[in-house]
Formats: structure tokens, C-alpha cells, sequence
């Protein structure tokens, strides 16, 4: 998958402090042991056959002796034929593909109490919580205790339990018969709230919606005007409203004009919220409560937007947005920013929400459906195959 690459590519700060970490980890006490033969037998490998070689040309028989003349003797071939090719030694190339007749080793470290408490401090300093941490680390050496674990072997089951923890919460987001579908997104100043709605307005788009935004951040004019240039990039109308006015009354106004427009899907932005402002906060309750007015099951989406650099504090916002305004999903923003992507595995751990999307740049094709294999392996510094 090309987003698996650029994943990979991208969230290289925390995939090289976690890779780097691992391997410390395990060289400080580790000590060069012989790669384990295989549990199967080595695959027969067949001789090769040697290659065939041209018949000589027998001449052609000479004629018949006349009685009176002794036959001619047939001359040598001067040039002598080739000698047959040697035949190559199973330890070619398929012998080394098979590491056979090579002696090769590689450090290990025994699975103990120190080497787990090492492991549990590297993930918390990734942001993935002191709680989640245990809880990962304390599963990995479930039945490998004492045992002696390589780097790769220490990530494959760090990745294992990665995605383990996050393949409940990847969910997309889910499309409801109910037209128009309100989808309110929410999220604290720069968590990209704005981009992620032009993106996600764009890919609707492209698959068949009839989409219209609400410009909900009246009190930033440049959050209107970014939200007006992706509309224009998708085709997607962009309902605005003068600066300074009534947020709720925009909304009211969007979902009224989306009703008669038949549309899809509304997107309604809101304004950066600061989790300890609580007249924002009462501001973003009115948006709910106007718009309940126009259906009373809307919003039908409350997407929080998250920034992945802000590492524990999501912990906090996520708090703070759920009991506000009935948080159903997460989208994480700027992974491609932060050492500390962990922080969304805590996420998945604490709360168990959905995670729809996760964003590694500004592009459109920088937010993607989450993954959880794919971003463990990222994380992790494991490079699937």
C-alpha cells in the first residue's frame, strides 16, 4: 500500500527512537548467539544439470575406396572440444539464500525483570503511557520469560501487541442513510481541524456525496479562506458567514440549506477550543443544541481532531471533548511531526475510540484510513515484507 511507505517514510522520528531504543536495549546485557537452525529440514536442492554440449559433426563418410588405392585415414579434429563446464557447488547462490556452510550469529538478551523494565521506560518516553506500557510490555513476555529475544524478535512482538491494542478502535468513519449527515468536527488552536475537513470533503466527494461545509470558525478569517480553497479544489460549496458572527446560527443556517439542497453530508467546523475555556466551550454546546432544533438527531459524527505532537495532553482533550460534545471518533493529525507517536496506542487503550483516519502530511492523500498492522510496523521500525 503506498500510504504503508509513506507512513514509514514520514513517522521516522518515533520509528527511529523506538528502532534505536530496541536495539540498545538488547545489546546492553545481550550477548552473539548462532542463528537458530530452522525448525524444518534444509529443502533438497537438486544438482544442476550440466548444460549440453554441441555434437561434433561426424563427416561425412568418405566414398567408396577404388580397388587400386588404399583408403585415405580421416584427419584430426584440430580444434579439440570443450571441456565440460564445472558443475557450481550447492553453496551458491542457493546455498547462501539457505545460509548453509555459513556461520552466522546474531545478539540476543535474555527476557528478565531488567530488560523488561528497560523496555517499559522506552515506550513511555514514545508517549505511550505509563498504563499501556505496562500492559504491553507485561503481554510480551507473557510465556517468553527468561528466554533470549533478538531486536527483530523484540519488535515483531512489539508490533504483535501494537496492533493488537488498536484493531478494536480502526474503524472508518460510518455513513448513515440519514440525509443530511451532520458531521461536527471539533479539536483544540492547530490540531488541523481545517485541513482535515477540506480533505475529507474532497474524498467524499470523489466517492459520489453530495458534500457541503460549513465554515464554522467565524472569529479566523484565514480558517475560511483555507476552507474555501479546498472547496473550490473538491467542488464542494463552502456556506460562510460575516467574521465575528454567531457560529450557531451559521450552522442552523448550513443544515437548513443542506436539507433543501439534498446534500450527502454536512461538514461543520468549529472554532479552535481551549479545554480550560469554558465559554468556548458553552459556545460549542449551543452549536449542538442549535442544530438539534433543525433534527433532533444531529450532529450524527463528532469528529476530534487530535495533534499527534502534543503527545499525553490528547489524553486530556479527548477527556475533556467526550463529555462536551459526545466525541464518536478520532483523526490524528501531523504523525509525521512528532517522536512520540505512541501516544495513540494509549489513546486506544484508554478510551477505545474509533480512530477513522490518521494524517502524515498536507496532502490529499496524506490522510488515509487507519491501519493498525501498518502503523505498528511503522512505529516500530518493522519493515514488512
Amino acid at each position: 500500500m503506498a500510504f504503508f511507505s509513506k507512513l514509514k517514510d514520514k513517522l521516522f522520528k518515533s520509528s527511529s527512537r523506538l528502532e534505536q531504543g530496541l536495539d540498545a536495549i538488547v545489546e546492553d546485557g545481550g550477548e552473539e548467539t548462532p542463528v537458530s537452525p530452522p525448525e524444518t529440514p534444509d529443502p533438497i536442492i537438486p544438482e544442476p544439470e550440466p548444460e549440453p554440449q554441441p555434437v561434433p559433426e561426424v563427416p561425412s563418410p568418405a566414398p567408396a575406396p577404388q580397388p587400386a588405392e588404399p583408403p585415405a585415414p580421416i584427419p584430426a579434429d584440430p580444434t579439440p572440444a570443450p571441456p565440460p563446464p564445472e558443475v557450481p557447488e550447492a553453496k551458491g547462490l542457493l546455498g547462501r539464500l539457505f545460509n548453509r556452510g555459513e556461520d552466522r550469529t546474531v545478539v540476543r538478551r535474555t527476557l528478565d525483570d531488567d530488560m523488561l523494565e528497560q523496555l517499559e521506560e522506552l515506550l513511555i518516553a514514545s508517549d505511550m503511557g505509563v498504563d499501556t506500557a505496562l500492559r504491553v510490555t507485561a503481554n510480551m513476555a507473557e510465556g517468553r520469560y527468561g528466554r533470549k529475544l533478538s531486536t527483530r524478535e523484540i519488535k515483531q512482538l512489539l508490533a504483535q501487541e501494537v496492533a493488537r491494542v488498536m484493531e478494536p478502535v480502526a474503524k472508518p468513519m460510518p455513513i448513515y442513510p440519514k440525509r443530511p449527515q451532520v458531521v461536527l468536527v471539533v479539536g483544540v488552536n492547530g490540531s488541523g481541524k481545517t485541513t482535515t475537513i477540506g480533505k475529507l470533503a474532497s474524498q467524499f466527494k470523489a466517492a459520489g456525496k453530495k458534500v457541503v461545509i460549513a465554515a464554522g470558525d467565524t472569529f479566523r478569517a484565514a480558517a475560511v479562506e483555507q476552507l474555501q480553497v479546498w472547496g473550490d479544489r473538491a467542488g464542494v460549496p463552502v456556506l460562510t458567514a460575516p467574521e465575528g458572527s454567531d457560529p450557531a446560527s451559521l450552522a442552523f443556517d448550513a443544515l437548513t440549506k443542506a436539507q433543501e439542497d439534498g446534500a450527502d453530508l454536512l461538514m461543520i467546523d468549529t472554532a479552535g477550543r481551549l479545554q480550560n475555556r469554558a465559554d468556548l466551550m458553552e459556545e460549542l454546546a449551543k452549536i449542538v443544541r442549535v442544530i438539534r432544533k433543525v433534527d433532533d438527531t444531529a450532529p450524527h459524527n463528532t469528529l476530534l481532531v487530535l495533534d499527534a505532537t502534543t503527545g499525553q495532553n490528547a489524553l486530556s482533550q479527548v477527556e475533556t471533548f467526550q463529555k462536551l460534545a459526545d466525541v464518536s471518533g478520532l483523526v490524528m493529525t501531523k504523525l509525521d511531526g512528532t517522536a512520540k507517536g505512541g501516544v495513540l496506542v494509549a489513546l486506544a487503550d484508554k478510551f477505545g475510540l474509533p480512530i477513522h483516519a490518521i494524517g502524515v502530511g498536507e496532502q490529499i492523500d496524506d490522510l488515509a484510513p487507519f491501519d493498525p498492522e501498518e502503523f505498528a510496523a511503522a512505529l516500530t521500525g518493522l519493515h514488512q515484507t
